[in-house]
Parts: C-alpha cells; sequence; structure tokens
C-alpha cells in the first residue's frame, strides 16, 4: 500500500502502540496503592520501569521510523525560522515535562519512591506541567512534519495526558483527601490561570534547580544526537 495515503497500516498499528502504552501506564498507576503494600514501593517502581519504559521506547523509535507516512497535510519546513521555532517549542516543552518528577534517586527506586504534593516552582504555573509539555512537543513536531501520521499520533498522545489529569487528579485525591482538595483549590490546569487569580505568586528563584540544568544539558544532547536518530529510523522503516 502506498505509504502517502489516509489509509496506512502504520497509522493503525500506532494507533494500538498508544492504546497499549496508555493502558499499561495508567493502569499501573492505578493499581500502585495496592502494588506497594505488596511488593513495596521500590519493587513496584522498578516493576513500573520495566513495563512502561520499553513501551516508551518502542514508541518513540516506531514515531520516528513511520514519521512521514500518511498524508503530507502541509510542508512548512522550507519557512524562514520555523525550525528555530521548532527547537524552542521543544526545550520549553521538555521544561514542562520533566522537572515536576525530577527526582532521580526515586526514579531509581534508590529513595523510596513517593507521591508529593507540592505546589512551588512550575506546579505554582500549572498543576500538570507534563499535559502542556506533551502539547507543546506536539504542536512543534506535527508543525515541522506536518504528516497525517504525525497528526494521529500526536492527538493520541494529548489525549492519553488528558485523561492523566482526570486519573491523577483522582489518585491525588483518594491518596491525600482534603490536603490535594487544598492544592487544587490554590492551582490551576490552565497554564498561569492561578497566578493570573492571585493564588499564586510567581517566583522565579524556584526554578533555580538543578533538574532543570539537567533538562537543558538534555535538550542540547537530544539536538546532537537527531541526525543519528533519523539515520537509525530510516534503516528501521526500511526493514
Amino acid at each position: 500500500m502506498d505509504a502517502h495515503t489516509w489509509q496506512t497500516p502504520s497509522q493503525w498499528i500506532m494507533v494500538g502502540l498508544l492504546l497499549l502504552f496508555a493502558i499499561a501506564h495508567s493502569g499501573l498507576a492505578s493499581l500502585r496503592p495496592w502494588a506497594e503494600k505488596r511488593i513495596g514501593a521500590r519493587l513496584y517502581r522498578i516493576f513500573f520501569a520495566l513495563v512502561s519504559l520499553p513501551l516508551a521506547t518502542g514508541l518513540i523509535v516506531y514515531f520516528l521510523a513511520h514519521r512521514y507516512d500518511g498524508v503530507q497535510l502541509w510542508q512548512l519546513q522550507g519557512v524562514p525560522g520555523l525550525s528555530a521555532i521548532v527547537w524552542g517549542l521543544s526545550a520549553l516543552s521538555f521544561l514542562f515535562l520533566y522537572p515536576a518528577t525530577f527526582n532521580l534517586l526515586e526514579i531509581a527506586a534508590i529513595q523510596k519512591p513517593e507521591i508529593h504534593l507540592y505546589e512551588t516552582g512550575i506546579i505554582r504555573i500549572t498543576r500538570h506541567p507534563q499535559l502542556w509539555g506533551q502539547v507543546i512537543w506536539c504542536v512543534a513536531h506535527t508543525l515541522w512534519l506536518g504528516t497525517s501520521f504525525t497528526l494521529l499520533t500526536s492527538l493520541g498522545l494529548i489525549a492519553h495526558h488528558c485523561f492523566g489529569v482526570w486519573h491523577g487528579d483522582r489518585r491525588w485525591e483518594n491518596r491525600h483527601g482534603e490536603a490535594f482538595r487544598a492544592i487544587k483549590a490554590r492551582t490551576s490546569i490552565i497554564p498561569f490561570k492561578a497566578i493570573w487569580q492571585g493564588k499564586q505568586p510567581l517566583l522565579w528563584h524556584e526554578f533555580l534547580r538543578p533538574a532543570y540544568v539537567g533538562v537543558a544539558v538534555f535538550v542540547a544532547l537530544i539536538w546532537w544526537l537527531h541526525p543519528y536518530f533519523y539515520g537509525i529510523s530510516t534503516a528501521i522503516g526500511a526493514l
């Protein structure tokens, strides 16, 4: 089948991969209180990572290999300055995606993984920074690539993160009760809404954290590795 049509197998495979990841990721998050009581927080985190990371890696590799599949809806790559805009948005997306949960010792299960209630730093801007980081990333890459495959992938990723907003709030309220409801009342999902309403101040010194240096290094590394990603994805797509 022609790879540049509305009906490509790769698009439906991507839908299946997105559903599989969403079910595994959100399902395991739902089971966290039950699982931690039985196997402990560290072992649960290791199991969560062993399931989620391969699925996420598979998604990324498949996306790279098939990003130009489907219909070319628009072609803006020759527009002056667009490359800089896409890179700028991509860097911004990582600032939202990672620092909110950037405790490497807990992620690696060296320290006991905990669910932390806090309203500092980026949480003052939005209670769900990962949602908006994903939205920004999707907008940037869909704008650059302009294919129906990329658009479908982006819509699936955003839909999963929107579900994650409801799912996360529900889990936090079940676990923390009134303490979470108080934070929920003082924060917002929509970026800067709580600040505009006077519920939160914007304290720039809270962003002076090693986590943001790590994100900057990560973005620079991704920029440097991009040509290699393209080469690997082209080889995979040819299989």
